[in-house]
Parts: structure tokens; C-alpha cells; sequence
């Protein structure tokens, strides 16, 4: 029996209702989504190599080994280029400045969560996907996490730190010197202690490997945003009022 088309039927497609989760701001809903669609195709997948092996229990035992390794293989390839495609992502793409204006998320309820708030990213578009939001839900987050590697990495390096004490010093020096002697009333030799401050600095960053602390930290905060933001599910964000509605 046919069924004439009906022109008021709601007919949406699978693009176009993610294009709409994605502009509405339900990107929990597209995760979630996503991470379902995944489960569904891997108990089909792995059904289906059961299937297999079962079938081949008349062969040689040799045979449904290799079924059962190619899918643990393909598996495990899989995940393994997930987690490379976090090395081409722009985690930054999506921040902007009003983001870290904001009120920090909590670190226990928002910033970490519970067990079952992290699953691997079953996609690349899904690791993009959390990576980019999640970096923009928690920058404020990350940026203390930074503050704490940074001050253990100079905690480690006890150089480090005498140097950038001493570069931090230095520059209240010459703003100091700059207000007493007036040296706003004489900007060539204004600019030529500016560049030999600049000059000192440098050397002594170089010295006490001030630079080494910052790229320690600078990795180790990295490679855990990155990691924290691919894993982390995505929540449910409450929703900003507008103005038509603000009493």
C-alpha cells in the first residue's frame, strides 16, 4: 500500500537537525548523540564479527582468531588516530575575549564532574567538537592550571625563579628611575635604557632558564587541556536570559 507524500510531515535531515543543534546552542545534545549512534554501530560491528567466528568454528582455529584480531586491530587503529587528530586541532578556534570574563566554572561539579561524565570521542568531528566548546566553557579553568604548573616548574627550577624575580625587579627599576629623573622629557635616552633593559632581561632569562619553566609548563598544561576537553562530556549550559526578559 503507498501513502501519498503529506506536505505538512516534519521530514528533517540527519545534517541539517546537527547544523541546528549546533547554532541552538544543544551541543550536549550532538555529543550524546553521537556517542549512542557509536555504541549502536560497535554492538552491530561486534555481532557481526561473533557471527563470524561462530561460522568459522568448522575451519581451523586460526581463522576466527584473525576475525577477532582485525576488529581489535581496527579498533585500536581507530582510537589511535582519534587521539592523533587532536594534534591538528585549533583548540583555540572558538574562544574569544568575553570568555574569560565570565565566572570561573565550578572545579568539582563543572570542571571535573563525575565518572560517567567522560567517554573517548567515538569520531574526529566529536574530538573537535568537545575540544573546541570545552576549552571555551573552562578556559578560566586551564589558565589557573597553567598558574599551578607554572609555579611547580619553578618551584623544581629554583633558578627559574631568582631569574624572573630579578627580571620583574629590574623593570620596576626603570620605571622608578624613568618617574624620578624625568626621563619622559628625554625620549632618546628614554629609548636607549628601554633597549638595554630589554637586553638584560633576555640575558637573564637565559641564564636562569626561565624559559625552560615556562615550556614545561606550557606542555604539561597542554597536553591536559587537551586530553581533559577530548574525554569531558559535554554538559548542559545555563542558559543566559535575555533582555526582553530581565525584570
Amino acid at each position: 500500500m503507498a501513502f501519498s507524500a503529506n506536505p505538512l510531515a516534519l521530514s528533517v535531515p540527519d545534517p541539517a537537525f546537527e547544523s541546528w543543534l549546533r547554532d541552538s546552542g544543544y551541543l550536549e545534545v550532538l555529543d550524546q548523540r553521537t556517542s549512542d549512534l557509536h555504541r549502536v554501530s560497535s554492538t552491530a560491528a561486534a555481532t557481526s564479527t561473533t557471527g563470524d567466528s561462530n561460522s568459522a568454528r568448522a575451519d581451523p582455529p586460526s581463522v576466527a582468531a584473525a576475525v577477532s584480531g582485525g576488529y581489535f586491530l581496527s579498533t585500536v587503529l581507530n582510537c589511535f588516530g582519534i587521539l592523533l587528530s587532536l594534534l591538528t586541532i585549533n583548540p583555540f578556534s572558538k574562544l574569544t575575549n568575553e570568555d574569560f570574563s565570565g565566572d570561573t566554572p565550578p572545579w568539582t561539579l563543572g570542571f571535573i564532574g563525575f565518572s560517567d561524565s567522560y567517554s573517548f570521542p567515538s569520531s574526529r568531528p566529536q574530538a573537535r567538537m568537545r575540544v573546541t566548546e570545552n576549552i571555551k566553557r573552562y578556559c578560566r579553568n586551564y589558565a589557573s592550571l597553567f598558574i599551578l604548573f607554572f609555579a611547580c616548574s619553578l618551584y623544581q627550577i629554583p633558578i627559574a625563579l631568582v631569574g624572573l624575580v630579578s627580571s620583574l625587579v629590574l623593570w620596576d627599576l626603570f620605571a622608578y628611575c624613568g618617574k624620578r629623573w624625568g626621563l619622559e622629557n628625554y625620549p632618546v635616552i628614554r629609548e636607549c635604557l628601554l633597549r638595554l633593559v630589554q637586553c638584560a632581561t633576555a640575558v637573564i632569562i637565559f641564564l636562569c632558564n626561565v624559559q625552560m619553566a615556562l615550556l614545561c609548563a606550557l606542555g604539561v598544561s597542554y597536553g591536559v587541556m587537551m586530553l581533559h576537553a577530548s574525554f569531558r562530556k559535554l554538559t548542559p549550559v545555563k542558559q543566559q536570559p535575555t533582555k526582553g526578559k530581565q525584570k
